[in-house]
């Protein structure tokens, strides 16, 4: 349960914009805000079910956005490599001294590209 809304919160960060602001504020309140269906038909003066539809089309509609474009799957794949390599360097800086100095500086481009990506 927990991993499917981390999933649907990283899914909304890469796609939210491609929802209906309506579909955008559901998602949110109820997976962000932890209101409950009736709490979210109040604020859209809809019925609970009217609710439970828009989120279910929302969350539809995310999963498709990442089958076709799949960018969640390739900033996985890419922080995952950076953390490859963050762990390759400091093995290396700490077996040698000799280069030392230039793997920490590859440490620090790598951290920018990550900031970079980040925003």
């Amino acid at each position: 349960m927990v991993d499917k809304i981390i999933e649907i919160n990283l899914l909304y960060d890469f796609y939210a914009q491609l929802l209906t602001e309506k579909q955008q504020e559901v998602i949110r309140l109820y997976h962000s805000e932890n209101f409950s269906l009736s709490e979210i038909g109040d604020e859209f003066s809809i019925s609970r079910q009217g609710v439970y539809d828009t989120l279910k089309n929302a969350e539809k509609a995310l999963f498709e956005y990442e089958a076709k474009l799949g960018l969640v799957e390739k900033f996985t794949h890419t922080s995952n490599l950076i953390a490859m390599a963050n762990k390759q360097i400091d093995s290396l800086i700490n077996e040698s001294t000799d280069n030392k100095d230039k793997l920490q500086d590859l440490k620090k481009i790598i951290s920018q590209l990550t900031d970079d990506n980040a925003n």
